[in-house]
């Protein structure tokens, strides 16, 4: 079976709903994915807006969930590390974690969640950057899958 990601909370290419965004409670949708190829080590999650005005516009940025993980559930904490030894970098909102949709009014975005299968645990610190992110995968993804979804006000 490929390596594939999916969430309960919307269909792949479907809205958004508005508790996953800041008009509603800004938690993080549930997503859930299959075994990622093997030798993986590490597995990490970017979720970004290639539609915002200012160009692509991080939302979230996950990295070292081990690869036997096969889902985060809904509404995930804004902390530095997570149970098990993943940790979250620092969003465009220059927070920790998850901040949802937030487009301004308009044409709908697009939201990409981008799970990466890694031949390696990465040695970032707690609150690195999705650029700080790529540079760290760069030669290292085993793997990679995208769930998309669309939001707009």
């Amino acid at each position: 079976m490929a390596f594939s990601i999916s969430s309960d909370s919307f269909k792949s290419g479907s809205e958004i709903p508005k508790k996953f965004t800041c008009d509603g409670a800004d938690v993080s949708p549930e997503l859930s994915w299959t075994a990622p190829p093997s030798g993986t080590q590490s597995l990490a999650l970017i979720a970004d807006d290639p539609d915002a005005p200012a160009g692509t516009w991080t939302h979230w940025v996950v990295f070292n969930l081990s690869p036997t993980t096969t889902h985060l559930t809904e509404g995930v904490n804004k902390v530095d590390e997570l149970p098990g030894g993943a940790r979250q970098g620092r969003n465009d909102f220059r927070k920790i974690g998850y901040n949802g949709p937030c487009p301004p009014p308009g044409k709908p975005h697009r939201y990409f969640f981008k799970l990466y299968a890694l031949n390696t645990t990465l040695q970032l610190n707690a609150g690195s950057s999705k650029q700080e992110l790529e540079n760290a995968m760069q030669g290292h993804i085993a793997g990679k899958t995208e769930l998309m979804g669309t939001y707009k006000r």
